[in-house]
């Protein structure tokens, strides 16, 4: 079935909000009927994606759930911002726009990075947050741990030169190609079929912006740093909410054995495995992620009045 619409008239009310003097992108869906029993939901993209790699969630989720999305900054139509890119400093966008606009406890959704702010967030302000979904889970502290103590010196020498301004600059100016793209999502997405030209379309604009080219340098010279984020051992561990995991079992990104050493670190952690999807399983098999995600929310998120919840959630 080919959509017609374009993407962008799929994705809600877009608005722009000024933070700290930088142009923010945000959207948001709302149900025609809510109460404070039902938190509200906010959704943040990966490295490298937006508001729009949501576009097949964003309305269903808004039928039952006040749902908000987020172009972190330097991504999507927020500002390409000359800062230094760390989680925490999305965590702290996610943290005053929910203290302008939301100002109740809400579940944060994230795919990949996003759910590496999720985590910080959780942990910073748990009066935020009344749970958290994650679709995969990086955590970059894995690098040093299998790096030998001896060899991380010369490693350190190597990005350093690697990922020099002048490189990484004109780096930018190859992968934003959409060739180049496309390669880059058949090796993130399990299904060829979910690239399409309005895929490729969303992760290519924002390259256009003025500012996206140091934007992107100092992304791949914050993520070399040890303060990029936080270490997953350390953080999730003393987290006591709801939280669910879903992990395509075709990620080729992150590697899905990850998933079960995650769960361990955490009791309150569910684990939802999804076949024939990759990285994205939002954008490739929304459906199923959309029905998990509602069910759980009734499960673990919706506070009863009445009687028990009843949900058709399985983790599998």
């Amino acid at each position: 079935m080919t959509i017609s619409v374009p993407w962008q008239q799929r994705v809600g009310s877009q608005r722009d909000w000024v933070w700290r003097g930088w142009r923010t992108r945000y959207t948001y869906f709302r149900p025609s009927q809510t109460d404070n029993a039902t938190p509200p939901v906010m959704l943040l993209h990966g490295f490298g994606a937006s508001i729009g790699h949501w576009r097949h969630n964003l309305e269903v989720l808004g039928q039952h759930h006040t749902v908000y999305a987020l172009d972190m900054l330097g991504f999507g139509a927020s500002h390409k911002a000359a800062t230094d890119y760390k989680i925490d400093l999305w965590v702290n966008q996610v943290y005053e726009f929910w203290r302008t606009f939301i100002r109740q406890p809400m579940v944060l959704v994230g795919n990949s990075i996003g759910s590496l702010i999720c985590v910080a967030a959780a942990a910073a302000h748990p009066e935020m947050v009344k749970g958290i979904v994650m679709i995969n889970l990086p955590d970059l502290s894995l690098e040093e741990e299998m790096t030998p103590p001896w060899l991380r010196p010369v490693v350190a020498r190597i990005k350093a030169a690697v990922l020099s301004p002048i490189i990484v600059k004109s780096l930018f100016y190859v992968v934003r190609r959409p060739p180049v793209v496309r390669k880059w999502a058949g090796r993130a997405y399990a299904n060829p079929a979910s690239i399409t030209d309005e895929l490729l379309e969303i992760l290519t604009e924002p390259s256009l912006d003025q500012g996206a080219a140091g934007a992107f340098s100092a992304f791949f010279k914050a993520m070399t740093s040890a303060e990029f984020g936080p270490h997953i051992k350390t953080v999730l561990p003393k987290l006591n909410i709801p939280m669910l995991l879903m992990w395509g079992r075709q990620d080729r990104m992150i590697p899905p054995h990850l998933a079960s050493r995650f769960v361990d670190l955490n009791p309150n952690l569910e684990l939802v495995e999804l076949d024939n999807a990759g990285h994205c399983p939002q954008d490739e098999c929304p459906e199923e992620v959309n029905r998990i995600l509602l069910e759980w929310l009734a499960l673990k998120c919706i506070e009863q009045k009445d009687s028990p919840a009843s949900s058709l959630f399985i983790a599998n």
